[in-house]
């Protein structure tokens, strides 16, 4: 008895309770149940064509045959050898799988209202300009084009066609790091002192890809790039940065597989990546910031974040990590292909805008060449080079 003067009334007397923002799934669920539309239901379904179906268009190609808002005309793939699986996978029953020497038929379409491109790199350019020359909305898998000067052009064609133009930076609209993003620009933690990115990729790429990937710094470390200038609002003025080859093929290609790199900030803020190409425990992904009033993370994420076991005398232990980047950002690829839907019918503007892509690459740039030169790099930036949001 003794807690009994701790009794409350009935919970059927006080208000109820509201979801958590932070479950949005729920909210989801809840949007379902009344039949509450976004407005995304009385949306005209959009005819897109996708380019190239390997690590990342199959994931492209997954969200798209499953969304209300698409009608998928092509797949364009050269790998011949896997058009029967893929029809019959995807059920592509009465969609064309056809090689690139057939993509007129996509840029001559007046039906196909959008391209998305997840071909190799080198193709990037070619197949953006054409698609934008025909009036087709682009969805890009970074990098746009091999060099700074062809992205650039990419974008002019863009202006010319009225129609847009976006690259894919999926990891901004991961629901735990845009929750950090929001958090900082709260000033929860006051000014951000330093930010640290850990990124160590699982499993380890093949020598093939890796052979045409553009370097560990403009494929890999781009994406830490443009979460510590997109959450921080700023480009870095100098980079500092060591990297090794510690495996002999990756060694053996001029490319690096262990990096570890300082960014510093007009601000006073302090920038930090470590990055590997090899994690064998699985896809580490994690991201710290720390001010005066506390800190922020992100940790890594699993599969099965519940359950825990004891052993005998072995301990606690816990289910692993996710495996690699298909499984952790999941979400944020689903919601990246939203955002671009909204784009493409003009309801919103790209959140990942050119000069943010161009400032990217110019630091990845500055980045391999320290690492290259055992040199600190200087960074200018001319006032219409910074960021919008800033």
């Amino acid at each position: 008895m003794a807690t009994i003067k701790f009794k409350e009334a009935s919970p059927y007397t006080k208000p109820k309770p509201v979801p958590t923002p932070e479950d949005y799934l729920y909210s989801k669920y809840e949007n379902d149940c009344a039949l509450k539309s976004d407005g995304k239901r009385r949306d005209p379904v959009l005819g897109v064509a996708i380019f190239g179906l390997g690590r990342a268009g199959t994931i492209h190609l997954s969200n798209l045959v499953n969304n209300p808002r698409v009608k998928l005309l092509y797949v364009v793939d050269d790998t011949e050898s896997k058009w029967k699986d893929l029809k019959e996978y995807w059920r592509l029953d009465d969609i064309p799988v056809i090689g690139s020497k057939q993509a007129d038929r996509v840029y001559n379409d007046p039906k196909v209202d959008a391209v998305v491109v997840c071909s190799p790199t080198y193709t990037h350019e070619g197949i953006v300009t054409r698609a934008l020359g025909a009036k087709k909305a682009v969805f890009c898998e970074k990098p746009i084009a091999e060099q700074p000067a062809s992205t650039a052009k990419c974008y002019e064609a863009a202006r010319r066609a009225s129609r847009p133009l976006f690259c894919a930076f999926n990891r901004r609209f991961d629901p735990s790091y845009r929750d950090v993003y929001e958090r900082l620009r709260r000033g929860e933690i006051g000014q951000a002192h330093i930010m640290r990115l850990t990124a160590r990729d699982s499993p380890l790429p093949t020598i093939d890809y890796l052979r045409t990937s553009g370097g560990i710094f403009h494929d890999c470390m781009v994406h830490d790039i443009d979460l510590l200038t997109w959450m921080l609002g700023e480009y870095p003025i100098r980079v500092s940065v060591h990297a090794s080859a510690m495996i002999p093929e990756i060694k053996a290609i001029d490319d690096f597989d262990t990096v570890a790199a300082v960014f510093h900030f007009p601000s006073g803020t302090v920038g930090m990546v470590d990055l590997s190409r090899n994690s064998c425990y699985g896809y580490d992904q994690r991201i710290e910031v720390f001010g005066p009033k506390g800190l922020i993370d992100a940790t890594n994420e699993q599969p099965i974040h519940c359950v825990t076991a004891q052993l005998g005398q072995q301990g606690q232990r816990k289910p692993p990590i996710w495996y690699s980047f298909a499984s952790r950002f999941r979400n944020a690829y689903a919601r990246e292909m939203e955002h671009f839907l909204d784009v493409a019918l003009g309801k919103a503007q790209p959140l990942v805008q050119e000069k943010e892509i161009m400032a990217v690459s110019k630091i990845a740039d500055a980045c391999e060449k320290s690492a290259r030169t055992g040199q600190s790099q200087e960074l200018k930036w001319a006032a219409d080079e910074l960021p919008n949001h800033r």
